[in-house]
């Protein structure tokens, strides 16, 4: 038996898992937590789409690791490698096995972006970039400020990925500033989304379409990205027609936004945790693991319906923490999550659509009354760009659960 054990092992230090550990830590003191995650930073991955846009700093975007570990919750700073369920201990690189009484996993999930034959080799040169990258978002605005005409186009990849809204806010930024400097007439812009719909919730659809037919943007859907050669400034799609038949399809580009495709993490899909997606089975309710019951999946890397985003992580942090406790007090996990998501959807400099929702498309607006849910404002983009980042920070980082807790609860 491993001689390294905590009440609670918290795998991943990402949103999810820091805005846990502290939640964890802040009700109640005499828990021995541990998080367990090899990287050096924290990234608030939300911002990026602005950094691609030129409204936000990118090293303002991340912070030393050692910095968010909440005040007495231990940093193993290793890799969580495997799992041994039964005996209730995770593998950790350079340290072994560490037992816990109760497993919380957020390690995030994986941007597969071998998936695209090419893409890895001319990513951040070419007219190649992405939005989804530390690295890359920078070279999104120097693509847009350098490109006076041409070919854009941008790529959403099949369910399920990070920030539903992400991919067409680039497009949305990107064209807002073509527009104000006068050339958007002179470049040509394409969306190609790999699904059927523009977005998943129609009641945002309409505003939406507003500013696509403004800005004279090209929708392709059922269009996957499939190549790149950068080289020679051509994707290649995988296009099915309305009888499913598929074919390919090549265009040349002056600049190419991707957004990878993404997947779960092979060392959790190797676990005895997840379900044939490599997703943490757990109940989209509780948030407890459907078989392991001292087991709870956040963030991510879990199988809940709802969309990937640090809204959802930070009302799935009060549910986990509210239900781990009930758990080991012996009472009932009685919390329930919604299905909580926030989509900010930056359709101009200056404006965004704040979209929330929950389970079945369900519109679960904090703050409706001022932004009138479904339409684009100023204020929503106060909220991402100025305000939503100190709360991350600040707040969710903290353990601090303002307007976190699902509704009806």
């Amino acid at each position: 038996m491993s001689n390294i054990s905590y009440d609670v092992v918290i795998v991943g230090g990402g949103s999810a898992g820091v805005g846990l550990g502290a939640s964890l830590r802040n009700r109640d003191r005499s828990l021995s937590i541990a998080i367990v995650d090899p990287s050096e930073f924290h990234f608030y991955q939300p911002s990026w789409t602005l950094v691609g846009a030129g409204a936000f700093s990118q090293s303002a975007s991340r912070r030393p690791m050692s910095s968010v570990i909440p005040a007495g919750v231990d940093w193993i700073k290793g890799e969580a490698q495997s799992f041994e369920a039964d005996a209730n201990t995770v593998n950790v690189s350079g340290l072994g096995e560490v037992q816990y009484k109760f497993l919380c996993l957020a390690p995030g999930l994986m941007i597969n972006w071998a998936a695209v034959e090419g893409l890895q080799e001319t990513l951040g040169k070419n007219g190649v970039t992405s939005n989804y990258s530390y690295e890359h978002a920078p070279y999104t605005w120097e693509l847009v400020k350098g490109l006076g005409s041409g070919k854009a186009i941008f790529t959403q990849p099949p369910l399920p990925f990070k920030c539903p809204g992400a991919p067409q806010k680039a497009a949305y930024l990107s064209c807002s500033d073509w527009k104000s400097r006068g050339v958007l007439n002179n470049i040509s812009v394409e969306l190609n989304n790999a699904g059927a719909a523009l977005f998943g919730v129609k009641e945002f659809v309409p505003a939406l379409m507003e500013y696509v037919e403004s800005y004279g943007i090209d929708l392709v859907f059922s269009s996957n990205l499939v190549k790149v050669d950068g080289a020679a400034k051509t994707a290649t799609f995988e296009v099915k027609d309305s009888d499913g038949n598929t074919s390919r399809v090549e265009k040349k580009f002056d600049m190419l936004h991707v957004s990878p495709p993404q997947c779960a993490l092979p060392f959790m899909k190797a676990s005895p945790f997840v379900n044939e997606g490599g997703w943490v089975d757990v109940d989209q309710f509780s948030m407890q693991h459907v078989k392991y019951k001292n087991v709870f999946g956040l963030g991510d890397a879990c199988s809940t319906p709802n969309s990937k985003t640090a809204a959802a992580a930070r009302k799935q942090i009060v549910c986990v923490a509210d239900n781990l406790l009930a758990i080991r007090a012996g009472k009932e996990a009685a919390t329930k999550y919604d299905g909580y998501g926030a989509c900010p959807l930056t359709v101009e400099h200056g404006k965004a659509v704040l979209a929330e929702f929950g389970y079945g498309g369900k519109l679960l607006p904090t703050f409706g009354w001022l932004n009138n849910a479904v339409k684009a404002t100023r204020i929503g983009w106060a909220l991402k760009a100025k305000i939503i980042p100190w709360v991350y920070w600040n707040v969710m980082l903290k353990g601090r659960e303002w307007f976190a807790r699902p509704s009806g609860q």
